[in-house]
């Protein structure tokens, strides 16, 4: 029977000691300061982050606008306007707390109908364009992990991480000329189980096979220069993504990726139309699951141990049935 390491009022200091280190450790290492972000955008906009191209974003109609708005998926690219309409300059960026509703996610121990992420962007120069560059990024970030781990060991001993010291990067063609028998997912769990983090980059286009390794919207990353951040999780026996990022498109990379996407249509929104006039800069950005990285620090078994959500009756009567209290 699961017990958990700490009890309730001790799992509410836990969230909160996991995201005040984590975004101050993050803040620093990258250089950005903390803005306020949107809960909603309009439609009309373009600003929307699409994700995989499947899921249906929330939507409302504005009484005194008559127009349509959208709950965000993720600020992708609000955040890249943000950075050029505050002015901020390159080395520099901002990081927010996103919150967001995915409403055709399908609830398990690691998904949720509610997502919490620190979203972040920061301004780079063409010369930074590059996989060095983009590979440097997220050892930052995975070393601002390791520093939350141990000042949330510091707080609770008993919460020993087992994190690797390092992060392993590797390319998703790497990874199926290594398995190329194994689905996408197969292949993310046994590089992950074996190295314990990893940095898959490159997702999005399609691989040798034919394949991609996962979707990815056309107008925000590079597929040639993103990836994601994942971690075997031993409580779960899985591979669990805690972030995915990447260096952003320019003009010649969105309009060949829209080509690609066959979205050739999303040229004639504003923000499209800003980047391809030269109104928006080079940026590197993305996201990092908050209840994620507390239920991974905290070693939790269940996202909905650190998050209120909305939960399936046969997923709430699992958890009880194994004394795993959601919030």
């Amino acid at each position: 029977m699961y017990q958990s390491k700490l009890d309730l009022i001790q799992t509410e200091i836990g969230i909160k000691l996991v995201k005040d280190n984590f975004e101050r450790n993050l803040a620093q290492a990258l250089n950005l300061v903390r803005v306020s972000a949107p809960l909603f955008v309009t439609e009309d906009s373009g600003l929307n982050d699409n994700l995989n191209g499947y899921e249906r974003p929330v939507k409302f109609d504005v009484l005194e606008t008559g127009r349509m708005a959208e709950v965000v998926q993720s600020l992708a690219k609000w955040k890249r306007m943000a950075l050029a309409q505050y002015k901020f300059t390159a080395g520099t960026g901002l990081y927010t707390d996103m919150n967001a509703i995915r409403r055709d996610e399908v609830c398990d121990a690691t998904h949720s109908l509610y997502v919490d992420q620190w979203d972040w962007e920061k301004i780079i120069d063409n010369t930074e364009r590059n996989l060095n560059f983009l590979e440097v990024t997220i050892q930052s970030i995975y070393t601002s992990i390791l520093e939350t781990a141990k000042q949330i060991e510091e707080y609770f001993p008993e919460l020993k991480s087992d994190l690797p010291k390092d992060i392993i990067c590797i390319s998703s063609q790497e990874l199926e000329d290594m398995y190329p028998e194994s689905t996408s997912a197969e292949r993310e769990y046994i590089i992950a189980q074996k190295y314990g983090a990893v940095f898959i980059t490159g997702i999005g286009g399609a691989l040798k096979s034919g394949k991609k390794h996962d979707n990815r919207a056309p107008d925000y990353d590079d597929w040639d220069l993103n990836g994601d951040l994942i971690v075997y999780y031993k409580s779960l026996d899985k591979a669990i993504e805690l972030s995915s990022m990447g260096i952003r498109v320019d003009r010649e990379s969105l309009l060949t990726q829209l080509e690609v996407q066959n979205a050739m249509e999303r040229m004639r929104l504003p923000y499209h139309q800003a980047l391809l006039n030269g109104q928006l800069p080079l940026t590197i950005g993305g996201g990092i699951g908050q209840s994620r990285l507390c239920m991974i620090l905290l070693q939790k078994v269940h996202i909905g141990e650190v998050q209120n959500s909305i939960w399936p009756d046969q997923l709430i009567k699992e958890c009880n049935d194994r004394n795993i209290f959601l919030l």
